[in-house]
């Protein structure tokens, strides 16, 4: 299983179209391939219809004012009238250029996922036993198809008899393939998915036209994100700051007409569409559209975009113990030799022992040998293999020459050396196993005794071989990281609470719950939620539905029950649990972004006011000419760079849209610190620069300057 420390964070995700080269003739140094930008500029002009830009109405203003100046400069022309115009919608057209762009990074994924949608036929099961053959769009929820290697599944649906191999490399970009069985957690299947070997009995859970599929395309394109409240929230402000800024220019003629002066229309008309806030209201669709893309190239479908946003305000991280936190299987990590015995004699019964053993753990009790001392399999002699049974709880090997080699339960395999013995055991060996076997209990691991018993001699103890629940590489860095930014980590297991309590001290979590039941997460989760906290949790099971959907962030893996996909808000194709970090990130760096950004929106207009207000009255008031902090050539020039800058800035910030401002595990106070000084320093800055670079060009046009 990939874990999260694979992913890098540009790194393209199984199922994402590989990205050009970092160094690209066909990539702007911004990061948008020039192939996305000619693919969403046809896009960008068909939103011009008045029916869709009313939805976005910061910029619908925009477009108001971009008609009206149209048809003033058809009346009387000149080239400040047309200038004005052109870059007016300019402006439009690039604030729909950021959301087709947006737009446009989903269309990939929902081309593959089309592609893998294709017209099936199914063989249904009648009452009677006997199977009838019917297209795929006639399939009902309730109906049982059978479906045998090499035919493509017809629906969504859980494994109600057999078990397979299925290949959902369509679904989720990995090319190796998954067993999905009748029973437990691994019975869910996807339409469009192609069985490889034997042959499943699959009960149908989606009616035609809403199957896992279809849904993934009508997210990653788009078509079904509902703005989230805090987007709903900051559109009203934007909205009532419209408004504002309209009545505050309404003002301006009839008070220039009573100090005996007259400001022209499109100078008003400019004015106002750079006080408004148009950056913000340009980008504010797409940082939302761009957030769930980023999901989607981790191989993640967010149901909403409430669910991202709400990934980004979590304060509290229930990840299950095994798979997520340690990788699930355990490992031998240590000999612990007794009696005299070498840790090497030791390794090499240990690894004889085990090598009929085709567990985890038996294949690591051999890889631990090979790698200490550098001990061949090959050289060992080999003989009759003695299985583990849950009745003797040991295993081992019986040599050619009669030795007799177990490996097993502590309690088991002492009691078989006794007896084996008659009594004649070193009893002092036994009471020093039993310590070092105390000890690794107590740490939380799981100990394992090898014995030994030679042809006509003693039987010994060799040792205690140390088996552990590995924590993953970086989870102490990782959990240390969510600390800081204010989120509570706790670990979730059904292990005892001694072990429970050693895995989450070297783990580093902040709190842990042993001995869970679907209730203890459920009731967990609750408790958490009070006082308006946010949680998040991952689930695959049946049983995990009611804490995924209780949880306000749940993550179903997409190798789990239809039940598990069907509670959580999002799905991860991968299966990977320790993605949940991950998608905290991504959320987080939605809202920063979003914040950021409408920062520099704001901040930007501060800098238009000193180009474009002393422009408008020094003709009425030349005392105003001290504002003119800029030196701008003339009233024409400054109002027309103004309104050049107010286009550019928006294209110049699409790319930063879509990727994202960049984000460090930091303290919230830090973050609005770090973003107050950049974006709003910033804001502040760029435009004084901005402009005056664009007047000393647009100052040496004729009838400008």
């Amino acid at each position: 299983m990939n874990t999260v420390f694979s992913h890098r964070s540009d790194a393209p995700s199984p199922g994402t179209p590989d990205p050009k080269p970092a160094v690209s003739v066909n990539r702007w140094t911004f990061g948008i391939r020039a192939s996305d930008l000619r693919e969403a500029l046809p896009r960008a002009f068909a939103k011009l219809d008045p029916r869709t830009q009313y939805r976005q109405p910061v910029v619908f203003v925009v477009w108001i004012s971009s008609v009206y100046t149209t048809v003033l400069a058809c009346i009387h022309p000149s080239l400040f009238a047309w200038g004005v115009t052109v870059f007016l919608w300019a402006t439009v057209i690039f604030a729909n250029l950021a959301e087709a762009v947006a737009e446009g990074r989903g269309r990939a994924q929902a081309e593959s996922l089309r592609r893998a949608k294709t017209e099936t036929s199914a063989r249904r099961r009648l009452p009677d036993g006997t199977t009838e053959t019917v297209p795929g769009s006639q399939l009902h929820v309730g109906d049982v198809v059978l479906v045998a290697a090499g035919e493509v599944i017809p629906g969504d649906g859980d494994v109600v008899e057999g078990v397979a191999t299925v290949d959902e490399s369509a679904i989720t970009g990995e090319s190796a393939p998954v067993v999905r069985e009748s029973g437990g957690d691994r019975c869910a299947v996807t339409g469009g998915t192609r069985v490889l070997s034997d042959e499943i009995a699959v009960e149908i859970r989606t009616e035609p036209g809403r199957s896992f599929i279809d849904r993934m395309i009508a997210l990653v394109e788009g078509a079904d994100r509902q703005k989230t409240p805090n987007e709903i929230a900051l559109g009203i402000l934007l909205v009532v700051l419209t408004l504002v800024f309209v009545l505050a220019v309404a003002t301006l003629q009839p008070m220039a007409a009573y100090s005996g002066g007259k400001v022209d229309v499109i100078i008003l008309v400019a004015l106002l569409v750079c006080l408004i806030p148009t950056t913000i209201g340009a980008l504010l669709s797409a940082i939302g559209i761009a957030g769930m893309d980023r999901l989607v190239q981790r191989n993640v479908i967010a149901k909403s975009g409430r669910a991202v946003e709400a990934a980004g305000d979590v304060s509290t991280l229930l990840l299950d113990k095994t798979g997520t936190i340690t990788y699930g299987n355990r490992r031998a990590t240590e000999f612990r030799p007794v009696g005299g015995t070498t840790e090497e004699h030791l390794a090499r019964t240990a690894m004889l022992a085990s090598l009929a053993d085709e567990t985890p753990e038996g294949r690591s009790v051999i890889d631990l040998a090979t790698e200490r001392f550098t001990v061949n399999a090959d050289q060992l002699e080999h003989g009759e293999s003695v299985p583990f049974t849950a009745q003797t709880r040991m295993s081992g090997v019986d040599l050619p020459d009669g030795t007799r080699v177990r490996k097993g339960a502590a309690a088991a395999v002492l009691a078989w050396v006794s007896e084996e013995s008659g009594g004649r055991a070193d009893q002092q060996t036994a009471v020093d196993t039993r310590v070092i076997v105390d000890r690794i209990s107590a740490s939380g691991g799981t100990p394992l005794v090898v014995a030994t018993v030679p042809a006509g001699a003693v039987p010994r103890i060799d040792g205690v071989i140390h088996l552990k629940d590995v924590v993953k590489e970086g989870m102490a860095v990782r959990f240390a990281q969510l600390r800081a930014m204010g989120i509570r980590t706790i670990m979730i297991t059904g292990d005892n609470p001694l072990t429970a309590k050693a895995i989450a001290e070297e783990a580093g979590v902040d709190d842990y719950l042993a001995e869970a039941t679907p209730e203890d997460k459920l009731a967990l989760i609750r408790q958490q939620q009070e006082g308006g906290r946010l949680v998040a949790m991952t689930g695959d099971g049946t049983n995990d539905a009611p804490a995924l959907a209780q949880a306000d962030v749940g993550v179903a893996m997409n190798t789990g029950t239809s039940a598990a996909k069907e509670a959580g808000n999002m799905i991860d194709l991968d299966s990977d649990p320790t993605k949940l970090i991950d998608i905290v990130e991504i959320g987080k760096q939605l809202l920063i972004t979003r914040g950021a950004l409408t920062t520099f929106s704001i901040a930007n207009d501060v800098a238009k006011y000193f180009a474009i207000i002393p422009a408008m009255f020094v003709p009425i008031a030349p005392q105003l000419h001290v504002l003119n902090v800029m030196g701008l050539s003339s009233p024409r020039s400054a109002i027309l760079s103004a309104v050049i800058f107010n286009a550019l800035i928006i294209v110049a910030l699409i790319p930063l849209s879509m990727r994202g401002v960049k984000y460090a595990a930091q303290a919230a106070d830090k973050l609005l610190a770090r973003n107050l000084a950049v974006y709003g320093l910033g804001g502040i800055a760029l435009p004084f620069i901005g402009i005056k670079l664009i007047d000393l060009v647009v100052s040496l046009l004729p009838g400008i300057g």
